[in-house]
């Protein structure tokens, strides 16, 4: 047993790595190792014999058992120290190149118009994507031959057979968040409500999903002339110009009278949009009075509260301010797209700083 100790603690503090430790724990202590086979024998001593080799053999075995972990956990500790020696990086050099990610033109355009109506006292009212038939319609004067409640313009959601209960869709515009907001919290209100909304159309300018954003000024003494005023700063404020022109022309909405739908004086030579300057004019918006049945079905008495509504196409006014001509990339997730396209992360918008690049 002398000698096996002496052999075995030899060739353990002489290991040079792990596989070689493992190498000697099999000869010594594996099935066949060598303290092994030395246990084995000793079913052939006699009972005076196994006193006295028994724990002789399992103190050789529990030392040997310990001079190879105590080696393996040094072998450990060096194999470590080395690869901190030779992994090493200098913390004072320049930081590498790496691709950074873009901020999306339409989250970059929904935070430019809400730093703009922010300016202007407007709160951010946000709804359901999924609305039902009342708030879609119902509330909003829209009755029920319009052509908007058709199947062919909008989504509905299925309904299993014998289900009585009033029919949800996706919602086709935010004003729902309009009239949410106003049983909510009542008049006076001055919001503005961007979102997704959803239509069954699809080509170059229209997709089935779009983004869009509404406004809501409610009081007792607002007219017309602030909702000029309201939609003139926000044109300059956002194409970044200094004077700007908009015709107001009569249109038709059914929860607005009178309704207008708004241009922009502008130019496009060379090809590029010029807001405030030449002889062609813009489609921007639909906006108008709300009407007084709105303001009942929200709970507002329109004999003492009237106010404006307005609604924008958010990838719209993107495409015009950026020169992006087809609004179907904005869902491809094209990253050749979205590199050309997008902006900083960092690049926050605000009036003072400037909205954009």
């Amino acid at each position: 047993m002398d000698d096996l100790k002496s052999k075995y603690l030899t060739l353990i503090a002489d290991a040079g790595d792990e596989n070689s430790l493992e190498d000697l724990r099999v000869q010594a202590l594996g099935k066949k190792g060598e303290i092994s086979l030395q246990m084995r024998e000793l079913g052939k001593m006699t009972p005076e014999e196994r006193k006295t080799a028994g724990p002789a053999l399992n103190a050789l075995k529990d030392e040997i058992n310990s001079a190879l972990v105590a080696k393996k956990s040094g072998l450990q500790d060096a194999a470590l120290d080395e690869r901190l020696r030779s992994e090493w990086l200098d913390v004072t050099l320049p930081s590498r190149n790496r691709p950074a990610g873009t901020i999306h033109p339409i989250s970059q355009v929904t935070d430019e118009v809400t730093a703009i109506f922010a300016d202007m006292g407007f709160a951010v009212a946000e709804g359901p994507q999924i609305e039902s038939d009342w708030y879609n319609f119902d509330a909003l004067n829209i009755p029920g031959h319009h052509p908007a409640r058709a199947e062919m313009d909008t989504f509905y959601t299925h309904r299993a057979e014998g289900d009585n209960r009033p029919p949800h869709v996706l919602r086709t515009h935010t004003s729902p968040v309009q009239i949410r907001s106003l049983e909510a919290n009542g008049a006076p209100i001055r919001i503005i409500c961007p979102g997704r909304v959803y239509r069954a159309d699809y080509d170059q300018t229209h997709t089935p999903m779009f983004n869009q954003v509404e406004g809501l000024a409610i009081d007792k003494d607002i007219s017309m002339a602030n909702l000029k005023w309201v939609l003139e700063e926000f044109v300059k404020a956002f194409f970044e110009v200094d004077d700007v022109e908009l015709r107001f022309r009569a249109s038709h909405f059914p929860f607005t009278e009178p309704s207008a739908e708004v241009d922009i004086r502008c130019s496009w030579e060379g090809g590029t949009l010029k807001v405030g300057e030449g002889d062609d004019w813009l489609e921007i918006l639909g906006s108008g009075m709300v009407h007084p049945k709105v303001l009942t079905a929200a709970g507002v008495d329109p004999s003492v509260y009237q106010g404006f509504a307005f609604g924008v196409g958010i990838d719209r006014i993107a495409m015009l301010k950026y020169g992006i001509p087809d609004l179907r990339a904005f869902f491809d997730s094209d990253l050749r797209w979205l590199r050309h396209y997008g902006f900083r992360s960092l690049d926050v918008p605000t009036l003072d700083g400037g909205l954009s690049r």
